[in-house]
């Protein structure tokens, strides 16, 4: 290994992130641990220095001013990082993660401090493995990768995509309790076709135009290959904000090789899926008894259609081929039908079904007349008032997801939701919105955030040992969310569990995918446990301070 391990103390333990614990540090720490003179006399409990800084934070302005402070305080003090975020879990989430991080990764040279996560480019083609070396920590179960060509409904954000897997991670840890040492955020550095990027002085990155083909193709397997080698079959890679041409195709390459997901495609699909399984206890039904239109037919689009479907063949036995044609799609060019199947990209092709070319989505909507009407598009305010009002007058219960972020991307506020419908939608969101306020009724619209699923889904994949993601694991994983939700937040209009609770509710997904990997063969940590739940509970990284000797 190019470095030795060695107990920080005096001046390097105050900058050591993992053992730093501030001015939490007793007298006899102090002493014990040459600290005496270098902190100021005061002795803070953690609790105390909470306080202070969630005083400091709401003092700034703007959420990227928000942002850079929490980032800061992860890379001096880990375990205040997380102790904090895990209490404040509400109030930070969206500016640890969506919507500021978009804003934080196209400003990212600008604010670029302490590097975090590992940086593997076309330089360092045929030295990947020697890249993988330099990183201090040799246990990693996570990683975290990126590309950067789509981020978010941002675009090509080359080498500034790393505020994703950083921020990703954080969650796995501090919602899903997943050890910060075994995670590890990789970007994949293959240039970037912005323009305006490429002519800042202040970007981080490779000059040069985004690498396509067998260039791209070879830099990926051998950091595949490299990442198997070097940490083993059981490390979970996931694939996050890849371009449609690309995830689809490295998802389907490597799942049979690799232990890798796709947020974007499987979480996504595995939260909308359990938001459905929520509503439904509302609206009465099954999922085959629904009619689904998505605008959107990407990643995320055709990832919870073809979720939605697998469900559906496995309550009904019927094939997937046939339960697929419950769901329509509407992509740019107007409703997808069979008549457009030459012209088709391969994954939106199972569902060109037979209908007459319609070019608009309210012309879609007066069609096919959904039950359920899904926005992954990434484009604002798409779901007008006619859109909404024509889903209300054929639905007593119109179930409206809006999903794309930021929230900006939003195809429509909760607000528009709840008033066009006149208060009678199930609506869910990709973005936080606030309580909306109808006719003197209070609805809480719920998040369909992928946080509610992912961290929970990895430390299941952990500590069950598995080799491989199975989608029934996801299916296992939307049941087990849907199963958190109650009746008081039907009664707010929320179809998910507030996220307050989320680390138990990640317990509880955990033990769900576990359960599914033991009962698929997928499984290495033997013999099962008795009792996931606890188990999964009981292997939750917690950020309190330790005591040193």
């Amino acid at each position: 290994m190019p470095w030795a391990t060695s107990v920080a103390s005096g001046y390097t333990l105050l900058r050591d992130p993992h053992h730093n614990k501030g001015l939490a540090f007793t007298e006899e720490e102090r002493d014990g641990h040459y600290l005496r003179g270098l902190l100021p006399p005061a002795v803070l409990s953690q609790e105390l220095q909470i306080k202070k800084f969630m005083n400091t934070l709401r003092q700034y302005q703007t959420p990227l001013q928000r942002y850079i402070a929490m980032m800061n305080l992860q890379e001096t003090d880990e375990r205040l990082f997380y102790k904090l975020l895990i209490d404040n879990v509400v109030e930070l989430l969206p500016f640890v993660y969506t919507p500021t991080v978009g804003e934080a990764c196209q400003k990212y040279g600008s604010i670029f401090g302490r590097p975090q996560g590992l940086y593997v480019s076309l330089k360092d083609k045929g030295k990947v493995l020697e890249v993988l070396r330099n990183w201090p920590h040799r246990n990693i179960q996570v990683i975290c990768v990126t590309d950067g060509e789509r981020i978010l409904g941002l675009g090509d954000l080359g080498c500034q995509g790393m505020g994703i897997p950083v921020g990703k991670l954080a969650l796995y840890t501090a919602l899903g309790g997943v050890d910060p040492s075994v995670c590890l955020p990789i970007t994949i550095d293959v240039g970037t076709n912005n323009e305006k990027l490429l002519n800042d002085e202040f970007y981080i990155g490779l000059r040069q135009k985004r690498a396509t083909g067998e260039e791209y193709d070879e830099l990926i397997e051998e950091f595949m290959a490299a990442v198997k080698q070097f940490y083993g079959e059981k490390v979970l890679i996931q694939f996050e904000d890849f371009a449609n041409h690309n995830a689809f195709d490295l998802l389907e390459k490597y799942s049979k090789s690799h232990l890798v997901f796709n947020d974007d495609i499987q979480g996504t699909a595995s939260v909308v899926l359990a938001g459905l399984l929520a509503a439904l206890k509302m609206v009465g039904g099954t999922l085959a008894e629904q009619t689904y239109l998505f605008l959107g037919a990407g990643e995320a689009g055709t990832g919870i259609a073809e979720l939605i479907a697998l469900e559906i063949s496995k309550q009904t036995n019927a094939p997937i081929e046939e339960c697929r044609k419950k769901v329509w799609l509407v992509d740019s060019k107007g409703l997808i039908v069979d008549s457009r199947k030459g012209s088709l990209q391969p994954f939106k092709k199972p569902w060109a079904h037979e209908h007459e070319p319609l070019k608009t989505l309210y012309d879609a909507v007066q069609s096919i007349k959904p039950t359920v009407l899904i926005g992954t598009s990434g484009v604002g305010r798409t779901f007008t008032k006619e859109i909404i009002e024509a889903m209300s007058s054929f639905n007593e219960r119109p179930i409206i997801f809006s999903l794309s972020n930021p929230t900006s991307h939003s195809e429509c506020t909760a607000e528009q939701a709840y008033t066009w419908s006149q208060g009678r939608s199930i609506f869910a969101s990709g973005s936080p919105f606030a309580p909306v306020e109808y006719e003197g009724k209070t609805f809480v619209p719920g998040q369909s955030n992928n946080a509610y699923i992912f961290p929970g889904l990895g430390l299941g994949l952990v500590i069950s040992g598995a080799v491989r993601v199975h989608e029934d694991m996801l299916l296992a994983a939307s049941k087990a969310l849907a199963d958190q939700a109650t009746q008081d937040n039907f009664e707010k209009g929320s179809i998910f569990p507030p996220f307050t609770s989320i680390r138990k509710i990640s317990a509880h997904i955990a033990a769900a995918v576990a359960a599914k990997a033991y009962e698929l063969g997928l499984a290495t940590r033997l013999p099962p446990p008795s009792d996931l739940v606890k188990y999964a509970e009981n292997c939750m990284y917690t950020p309190v301070y330790r005591n040193y000797r």
